[in-house]
């Protein structure tokens, strides 16, 4: 429920203010919505006490840091033509991801350590360097800067074929996206606990078994950061069609059967995690580039917005219903008591085949519009 409320504030603003970007400007949405990031992530340390505070608390983290994503995403595209956009997309999203397994490497020692408000606190006051950094070294469009549009590494969308594509395409690659969030982000906020969770059978503390499964865990996402960066690069030169469906089907096939090696070393549970946490996350970005070659450059933040609103809706869902079929095969137990994970596992894969499949049928799609 708290992975949940956190995602729903995302999906609440992401679509006004990928809206608001393209009329007042991308640079300024993100300023705001970054000092408001950090202002409520310090504040949770207060105003947290009990179980309804803590979701009111994460919606309103949500909200403020979801107003950073779409608008961040469009103000970087305007820096970069098409042709290299994806790998600057993927360094972006490698940020993003750095950040999250640093989450994992800092707050959990530090809360073993200090309490949970300290490792809290150590995870939110690095938003406010972010803000720094964006308002003295970030402009919204620099000089002599080229937007056209392309698809697919080099197909030009023009005229009647482009009127066609901003229906269709923006569809299928939403649809995609769509089933590309179901996975990633239940696998991020679920792949700690189960970590933790394998360490404990090994008959160690508690806090042995918290701080250590969580490390595990943070190598898991953090493999993540090159990935996306380079498969961004991938993706500008073989195509970005290529690139979703050759990552989508590396990650979501060990998924089928990960949950349920909760009984061997963790070398091997970390082996198969680190596969994982490399594909699960390398194409993020590709989804993004790519719609951003199939629409008008002056609706680009209000698509990119919708576009992750659709797919922060599935992060609403995935980490609830994971936790779900968790429960009913485990009994009302703490998730680090759990012992039966497969199912859990399997349901983020079989969710995550909607990505392959709608952009197979996008491939099908453009190809159809772009003949002569």
């Amino acid at each position: 429920m708290i992975l949940s409320a956190y995602q729903a504030g995302y999906v609440i603003v992401v679509l006004l203010t990928g809206w608001l970007a393209d009329k007042v400007g991308t640079k300024k949405v993100v300023v705001y919505a970054t000092l408001l990031t950090g202002i409520s992530s310090t504040a949770f340390i207060w105003f947290a006490v009990d179980k309804w505070t803590i979701l009111v608390m994460r919606l309103m983290i949500g909200c403020a840091s979801g107003a950073v994503y779409a608008p961040g995403m469009a103000l970087l595209s305007n820096w970069f033509i098409p042709a290299k956009r994806g790998h600057a997309l993927g360094a972006y999203t490698g940020g993003l991801v750095a950040a999250y397994a640093g989450s994992y490497f800092i707050a959990s020692p530090v809360a073993v350590g200090y309490g949970w408000r300290m490792g809290t606190l150590a995870t939110s006051l690095p938003v406010f360097v972010g803000l720094f950094i964006i308002l003295l070294f970030v402009e919204e469009r620099p000089a002599g800067s080229v937007n056209s549009r392309v698809m697919n590494g080099g197909v030009k969308i023009v005229g009647d074929t482009m009127n066609r594509l901003i229906y269709a395409g923006p569809i299928l690659i939403t649809l995609a996206y769509m089933g590309h969030m179901w996975e990633l982000y239940a696998f991020w906020g679920w792949v700690g606990p189960f970590m933790v969770a394998s360490t404990s059978l090994m008959g160690v503390s508690a806090s042995y078994a918290a701080a250590f499964g969580s490390q595990l865990a943070g190598f898991i996402v953090l493999v993540g950061v090159p990935a996306v960066w380079l498969w961004g690069v991938v993706a500008d030169r073989v195509g970005r069609i290529k690139a979703i469906i050759t990552a989508s089907l590396f990650s979501l096939v060990p998924e089928f059967f990960y949950g349920y090696l909760i009984d061997p070393t963790l070398a091997i549970l970390t082996g198969i995690g680190l596969r994982i946490g490399f594909w699960v996350v390398a194409d993020s970005a590709i989804y993004k580039a790519s719609l951003t070659e199939m629409v008008p450059p002056n609706l680009r933040a209000t698509f990119l917005g919708a576009q992750s609103a659709a797919g922060f809706g599935m992060t609403i869902a995935a980490p609830a219903v994971f936790g779900q079929i968790l429960e009913y095969y485990n009994g009302k137990v703490a998730p680090v008591d759990a012992t039966i994970w497969g199912p859990s596992f399997l349901s983020l894969g079989l969710g995550a085949l909607l990505a392959p499949i709608a952009t197979i049928v996008l491939q099908k799609v453009s190809s159809r519009l772009t003949e002569p």
